[in-house]
């Protein structure tokens, strides 16, 4: 455990600290486009966020092959270089798709083409678990047509649910956090080597994650664009391949008493894992929604919009803040949700806690406007928008205020510090002037 927690910290840090440095690049780069009608934020935000992630994984990758016990993992399997050689040309598609915003379709093809990759050194989907059988084995073509599927899917979820501040980050590191749960139990619990890799691929994608969200939070200074969230999204579908695919259910079966035992024990988590409908269950619900509407409208699923389920949290009045949040429950209460069934399938309590949590998810979801009242002695611990006392001091100086005065605070343009995502590029009407300047000439 200590080696791969010392493995999510280095991930972390290397993410932390390259996304300054990246932010101030991609401005430099051009990597800031205006802002579209179905975008949310209100000011140009640099984009690029995937290169300090991308580094982020390249050197956990790094550490983990050097440290004794996480060594054995790269001596006894292939997987870790089949994923950074996807990682990388994933990557490479979503800098170029932040630059010069290439073609759906060209993303599509290098989408398969790195799972494809992927496939050829190894990490592929070699078995899956059914219900009163046991395992099935496939052919080269079956997992290979499983594994793209699988990689495609859960990368265009991710990339769909990546809408507001810090959401596809958030998102998938609590999917990451209950995957590493899940493959950790699988590899410690009953010393299945075969689930090391997952776990390491868990570790680290829980560490870009959570090194980029310091940067990523509302309001954000920079967005990992689709070099950051096809990334993320090929890592967790790494993930779930190697821990659905490879490990052996004879292996499962010598710990549960037989083979059918073993595939019904972990069934819960083992065919959601396929096809990802626990583990990212909002972003797919979000993918599949999308496309059904898209679809009914007579435009390609392709074609954004401002139908996705963060977009309709704002709609009926919720806060960018607390939108984000609901993500995060939900996301939570059905990945941790399931880990637990997965454990303790016959306890009665793991049911209805999650039935109870989901009244209160729904409940949450029925209140937009409702602001928590927090008390004076924890107003330091909270973000500043909800400590009552000075939001009134501040309430109480602007009624002060003349309409004059309010008048000249909208016309001065704001301070660097005040600008989302901008502060090294000046205000929105330089941007303005300059895209007219060069309209002109």
């Amino acid at each position: 455990m200590r080696e791969y927690l010392l493995t999510l910290c280095i991930t972390a840090a290397v993410t932390y600290l390259l996304t300054g440095p990246v932010r101030k690049f991609a401005i430099v780069a051009g990597a800031m486009p205006e802002i579209r009608a179905r975008d949310v934020h209100r000011e140009p935000t640099p984009r690029l966020g995937g290169i300090a992630m991308f580094f982020g994984l390249c050197a956990g990758l790094l550490v983990a092959d050097h440290l004794p016990n996480l060594n054995d993992v790269f001596e006894r399997s292939n997987e870790p270089r089949a994923l950074l050689s996807g990682a990388a040309l994933i990557w490479l598609i979503g800098v170029l798709d932040d630059k010069f915003e290439i073609d759906a379709l060209i993303k599509l093809g290098g989408q398969m083409i790195a799972a494809g990759v992927m496939v050829l050194q190894g990490l592929t989907i070699l078995w899956i678990p059914v219900p009163g059988y046991g395992m099935v084995l496939l052919d080269q073509g079956q997992g290979t047509l499983l594994t793209v599927a699988l990689v495609v899917i859960t990368i265009n979820a991710v990339n769909f649910v990546d809408g507001l501040d810090g959401l596809a980050a958030g998102m998938v590191c609590i999917a990451a956090t209950a995957f590493f749960l899940y493959a950790y139990r699988i590899w410690y619990g009953y010393g299945i080597e075969a689930a090391a890799p997952a776990t390491l691929f868990a570790a680290i994608l829980m560490g870009m994650c959570l090194g980029f969200l310091p940067h990523n939070l509302h309001p954000a200074r920079i967005f990992m664009g689709d070099s950051g969230s096809m990334l993320i999204g090929l890592v967790l579908a790494a993930g779930a391949i190697s821990a659905t695919g490879q490990i052996d259910g004879d292996a499962l079966s010598l710990n549960f008493g037989g083979t059918r035992d073993a595939t019904h024990a972990m069934l819960p988590v083992f065919i959601p894992l396929l096809m990802p409908l626990t583990i990212i269950a909002i972003p797919f619900a979000d993918l599949v929604l999308a496309i059904v509407r898209r679809t009914w409208n007579g435009k390609s699923p392709f074609a954004a919009d401002r139908g996705h389920l963060h977009h309709r949290l704002l709609e009926i009045g919720h806060s960018h803040s607390r939108a984000v949040l609901i993500m995060y429950f939900w996301s939570a209460l059905i990945g941790f949700g399931t880990v637990a069934y997965s454990v303790h399938s016959a306890s009665m309590w793991i049911l209805l806690l999650i039935v109870a949590l989901s009244a209160v998810g729904l409940v949450l979801l029925m209140l937009p406007r409702f602001s928590p009242h927090i008390p004076g002695w924890a107003e330091s611990f909270v973000p500043p928008r909800y400590r009552r006392s000075r939001r009134a001091a501040a309430e109480a100086s602007a009624d002060g205020a003349t309409d004059a005065a309010d008048v000249a605070a909208d016309d001065r343009p704001p301070a660097e510090s005040d600008v989302n995502g901008a502060t090294a590029v000046g205000t929105r009407s330089r941007i303005e002037d300059r895209h007219k300047a060069e309209s002109s000439s």
